[in-house]
Formats: C-alpha cells, structure tokens, sequence
C-alpha cells in the first residue's frame, strides 16, 4: 500500500523533527520545509496529501500559504491542518473560513496530531469517494442549481466557487428543503463521525457559504437558522 504523503511547513526544526519522527513511525511519508518557497517548489514536483502548516514563518504567514493553496486549482483540494501557537478565536475561525480543514494550537499531543491527520485523510477520502460515485442529477431550488454529477453550482445562471465543505453542506440541505439540521448532524455528515473539532465550525462554513451566495441578513432568503436547532434551506 502506497504510504499517505505528508508535507510539514514549520520554521522550527525540532519541531519539524518531532512531527516527522511520529508520523513516519505511524505509517506516512513526511517532508518538512521551513519557508513557503521551498514546499511550492517542492509541489510543482509532487503534491502532498496533507499539509501541516504553521502561521507565523519566516518568509510569509500562514495565511498567505492557506491562500495561495486554495487559489490554485491543482493545489485547492490538499487538506490542511493548521498548527501554531495562535491560541485566538479569531486566527481559528479566519483559517476555518480560507478553508483549512483543522486547527491545533502549541504546545500539542504528537498522538492527537497523528489522530487528527489520520480522521482529515479519512474525510478527504470519504468526501472524493462520494463525488466520484454520487448519482448523477441536478436539484433546483429559487435560483439555485446544483449539478450533482458535475459537482458545481449555479446562482442565476452563474458559477459558484465553493469549498468541498460549503458544496457538502449546501447539497444536503437543498436535498431536503424545509428539514431542519442539527450542528451535530452536519458535522457528522459533512466532517465524519470523528471530527475533534466544535460546532461552532459549522457557523462558520454557514456563514462563509452564505457570504458566496450572497445570502444576506436579517432576512436570509436561502439558509434559514433555526434558533437553539441548526440550520435549514428555506421552502
């Protein structure tokens, strides 16, 4: 069995070998790089399929490097987990909505990181596994349509960019429309059963899904929030 590829972007060098030492002895191949340039040099050649990656470098942030991954559509579905010392609300919710898959703050477990990038690997693969199989077909709701075999959506005739997360939590709610969904039922659908993080992840991507749909308060005209509940799409 081909072993699970594991980059590690940390400007640390004991830290960078600490993680390596684990993960390699859990079964991955890892290589780490301590500047943004050195890993996209290096993913021009062989792309990752995980990516640890601290905020605070000496050559760019974080940030920057999240950034530029998701702009880039060969590298946009690599999974990210972030790993830093930035113990903020604001840096975890800000990295949840560039799209990074995970967040872990310093000083961490070597054994709930290995964890937690074995359940992102385990997402990632249920997630492509169900793209690759889900029935062909298209639900429409107000101006809102999304094409289930080619994996898009449009709004009034235009494309959508959205996140595997955003697109996952949008398809299954325009499945039902009217059915209210807890936050611990779409962290269960859309993440997996083992997701060590909060609900409150689940606001977020709401909320950055709302953002591209242009769906704005107080009177949201596609997901509705359903105080004390979750979330619904509107019927």
């Amino acid at each position: 069995m081909t072993k699970k590829r594991v980059y590690v972007l940390e400007d640390e060098i004991n830290i960078q070998h600490l993680i390596k030492y684990n993960l390699d002895s859990s079964g991955f191949a890892t290589s780490c790089f301590t500047t943004g340039r050195e890993l996209f040099n290096d993913l021009q050649d062989c792309i990752c399929d995980l990516l640890i990656l601290d905020i605070m470098l000496p050559d760019t942030d974080g940030y920057e490097v999240l950034s530029g991954l998701k702009k880039n559509p060969d590298y946009s579905q690599i999974p990210v987990i972030m790993l830093t010392a930035k113990k903020e609300e604001l840096d975890k919710v800000l990295s949840l909505e560039m799209g990074a898959d995970d967040y872990i703050t310093k000083p961490f477990s070597v054994r709930e990181l290995t964890s937690r990038v074995r359940a992102v690997l385990r997402r990632t693969s249920m997630t492509a596994n169900d793209a690759e199989h889900r029935d062909s077909g298209v639900i429409r709701h107000f101006d809102i349509e999304i094409n289930k075999e080619k994996h898009q959506v449009l709004k009034s005739g235009q494309m959508i960019n959205l996140s595997l997360k955003e697109y996952g939590l949008l398809e299954l709610m325009m499945s039902e429309p009217g059915k209210v969904f807890s936050r611990d039922k779409l962290l269960n659908k859309i993440w997996g059963y083992d997701y060590y993080g909060e609900t409150r992840t689940v606001d977020v991507h709401i909320r950055y899904l709302r953002r591209k749909l242009n769906d704005n308060g107080p009177d949201f005209k596609y997901i509705d929030t359903v105080r004390g509940l979750g979330y619904k799409v509107k019927v």
